[in-house]
């Protein structure tokens, strides 16, 4: 009789509550949840109630995402509770508490973690973890997922390598396999720096409060519409075997502990990078996840750059004309650069801003790494001749070039020479962020050794006007008859391999020192920024910014000279540490 009163009594309550909303229920449970009781430990029926509605309940709205996060606390033992404008959801415990900012929609806008006493920190790991969809089981494993991501990522980068810089945080920027990696704390994701330009280790070495500069990546999880297997353990074997190209082999996900989930790691890039068309198409090859197209927001590469750079000059939009800027150098020169709009209109050099690349495996980094460094390279070759100076009457230029596209990674720069009747064309390819030459075609100037000397001068200083600074100098002494410095057409091996842009140098007792390699370039050496930039390019009316005074490289006569060992340190191993497994990096 007891449980034919039973069943009489559940269908009653499913004809009540057969029409009422998800909402109204959610509300029902809530508020018996919040009536007293004898003892303090939360009702485990009602807790098993609540997440059973959670796991039945999309997020799509503000009040849904709280329930979410109030039944995260209560599982966990945490308290919980919005602020006065129904904005901000707080989980507290013991030591610490989490910021949870909402949007009207139910959208996680941040997430800031704090220990009790100090100040939030956003926390893009937590942000992008609540909002991968599922129930709190998956967010656990995507989270296991990226901190074994993370320890993959610190092993490769601690493989053995040659070295190629005296400056190892510089080397380990521009040739390390993961850059320059810093692991993650509480709340702030692993960070990878991976490029750096000279006018960016001169704006560091002036100003040693500045902090990181360069392009940097943060290592993050995101939601995803569909499902990728991602590791659950390290994906590397100990001790590690290394391929020809000295990166590690991978065990096959299917060999070790991994899951489908509707998540994907991510590379954040910061700032976002402005990227060819066919770069970002490379990017879906290396790691077979296409970036969604509305993520991606098409426009013609000048415009991409000037964007960036913050020198549009207030317009919004490229119109296809001309774009003409001047460039300012030391003792009051100034070039003219022209980037022609039909030339940069072409579909094939359209470009978008990239700021987010999903991935779902260690290997893939590397590779990511050394397209985007490729990029880079490209990006801060252009940016040389892009300022916010435009032409008015009055200063006279001591130069005027033609930028024009050649390829995905080739440009051409013509110009005329004041003393010549011919135009002179220097073309620029740029194989990758290592691999930069240079071709001049030039009435009499069919030169091996020119071609040479004009690549080293590109490699050192990343910049079109100082490189033609130089170039122009050199041509107008061999106009003049003057006795020209010796231009070697033997190269040493600081020459074939790739060389820093802005190469450092050992002194005999192992110490560093930037003197040689930053005078090679005729860059000075002291640490004041007066001396390191030119203000007064312009003359007293004229007042070059940041941005333009970072290309305002003083190149009296560039020393490209080979030298037998550029590098004496190179010799020394990266990690010692792997020398006792007999993991020795390669010596130059």
């Amino acid at each position: 009789m007891a449980v034919v009163g039973s069943k009489s009594i559940i269908s009653d309550l499913h004809s009540k509550y057969a029409e009422k909303t998800w909402n109204e229920t959610f509300k029902l449970v809530r508020r018996c949840m919040d009536k007293s009781r004898g003892d303090t430990k939360p009702c485990e029926p009602l807790i098993r109630c609540l997440k059973i509605l959670h796991e039945a309940l999309n997020v799509s709205s503000l009040s849904a995402m709280v329930s979410r996060l109030e039944i995260m606390a209560k599982q966990r033992g945490m308290g919980s509770h919005l602020s006065p404008t129904e904005t901000t959801c707080y989980l507290t415990a013991d030591m610490f508490y989490l910021e949870v900012l909402l949007l009207p929609g139910g959208e996680v806008e941040d997430v800031k973690l704090a220990q009790h006493g100090e100040a939030p920190v956003s926390s893009e790991s937590l942000l992008q973890l609540l909002n991968i969809p599922g129930e709190n089981e998956t967010k656990i494993k995507v989270y296991t997922a990226l901190q074994f991501l993370g320890k993959d990522l610190q092993k490769i980068s601690h493989l053995p390598r040659a070295l190629r810089e005296c400056n190892l945080q510089v080397d380990m920027i521009l040739n390390g396999r993961i850059g320059y990696l810093t692991a993650g704390s509480e709340g702030i994701p692993m960070t990878i720096q991976y490029y750096i330009s000279p006018s960016d280790i001169l704006l560091e070495m002036s100003d040693s409060e500045r902090g990181s500069v360069g392009q940097l990546a943060l290592v993050t999880v995101g939601p995803t519409d569909s499902t990728h297997k991602l590791q659950m353990a390290s994906v590397i074997p100990q001790p590690p075997q290394l391929d020809a190209q000295g990166l590690p082999l991978f065990s096959p996900l299917c060999e070790v502990l991994s899951e489908m989930m509707p998540a994907c790691f991510q590379l954040k890039l910061q700032p976002p990078l402005p990227m060819l068309s066919s770069f970002v198409e490379k990017l879906s090859q290396i790691t077979d996840v296409a970036i969604a197209d509305a993520d991606l927001q098409w426009a013609p590469f000048p415009q991409l750059m000037m964007t960036l750079l913050g020198e549009n000059g207030g317009n919004k939009t490229w119109d296809g004309q001309d774009a003409h800027f001047l460039v300012p150098l030391p003792g009051k020169e100034i070039h003219s650069y022209v980037l022609p709009g039909a030339a940069w209109e072409e579909a094939a050099l359209r470009g978008a801003l990239v700021s987010t690349i999903p991935f779902t495996h260690p290997a893939h980094v590397p590779a990511l790494l050394e397209l985007l460094r490729h990029q880079c390279a490209i990006n801060t070759l252009l940016a040389s001749c892009i300022t916010s100076l435009r032409p008015s009457p009055g200063p006279v230029c001591d130069l005027y070039c033609e930028v024009l596209p050649e390829s995905g990674s080739s440009l051409s720069v013509t110009f005329h020479l004041s003393d010549s009747d011919s135009l002179s064309v220097l073309l620029v390819n740029v194989a990758d962020s290592r691999k930069l030459t240079c071709s001049l075609f030039a009435v009499g100037s069919e030169s091996e050794s020119m071609d040479e000397y004009v690549s080293r001068v590109l490699k050192r200083c990343m910049s079109i006007p100082v490189t033609m600074r130089a170039l122009n100098r050199r041509l107008s002494k061999r106009t003049c008859g003057e006795a020209l410095p010796a231009c070697s057409a033997t190269i040493s091996t600081a020459d074939v391999s790739p060389a820093s842009p802005l190469p450092m140098s050992c002194e005999a007792d192992g110490s560093l020192s930037s003197g040689s390699g930053l005078e090679s370039i005729g860059i000075p050496t002291t640490s004041s920024t007066a001396a390191v930039f030119s203000q007064d390019a312009m003359g007293p009316d004229t007042t070059a910014t940041a941005a333009e005074s970072a290309f305002c490289l003083s190149v009296a006569e560039v020393n490209t000279n080979p030298t037998a060992n550029p590098y004496p340190c190179a010799s020394v191993c990266v990690y010692s540490h792997w020398m006792h497994n007999n993991h020795l990096p390669e010596l130059i």
